[in-house]
């Protein structure tokens, strides 16, 4: 219930409370290699080269001081976390395909631990039958974490609270 329960206030109508109580309006965001929606082509997957896709987003509000990318696989019994960056400098609006796998990134961002131990992506690999969703999200926040590579993206969320200027996402589908 609490994944359930997370994902649906994450998604809602652009205008909602943060965990502080504030409104937090949705940041555009989108990739050149799949549409909102649509599905993710197998060079970002287990199936394919694996690397990261390209991401842009739009304008973060001022007073911001960090971004954080997330991509996760959320399920009704749990979520797998497939990529964190987190610390990226606010100014930034885009990344390229294929993030190198290093703990720390020439422009100051640090990845996060993912589902598989790894600080670095690894792309949609879903195990049976079916469709999966998978949410690429971006966070402005008022501080820089400054916690350590390798911070568990759990970790990461939990030093996020009270912190979240703006927000958005990018559905990819995988199978």
């Amino acid at each position: 219930m609490g994944l359930t329960f997370f994902l649906v206030a994450f998604m809602s109508a652009c205008k909602k409370p943060d965990s502080t109580g504030q409104g937090v309006d949705l940041i555009s965001m989108k990739s050149s290699a799949f549409k909102d929606g649509g599905t993710i082509p197998a060079k970002y997957t287990c199936d394919g080269a694996n690397v990261s896709p390209p991401l842009s987003w739009g304008s973060v509000p001022k007073g911001t001081k960090s971004l954080v990318i997330a991509c996760e696989d959320i399920l009704k019994t749990r979520s797998y976390k497939h990529w964190g960056l987190f610390d990226l400098p606010p100014d930034l609006r885009q990344l390229p395909e294929n993030i190198p796998a290093k703990d720390e990134l020439p422009n100051g961002g640090r990845h996060a631990r993912n589902t598989w131990g790894i600080n670095a992506y690894y792309g949609p690999c879903p195990k049976g039958p079916g469709t999966r969703s998978y949410y690429f999200k971006i966070y402005a926040l008022d501080i820089k974490l400054n916690l350590p590579a390798g911070t568990s993206l759990d970790g990461i969320f939990m030093a996020m609270e009270g912190h979240i200027l703006k927000r958005g996402f990018l559905i990819g589908k995988y199978r």
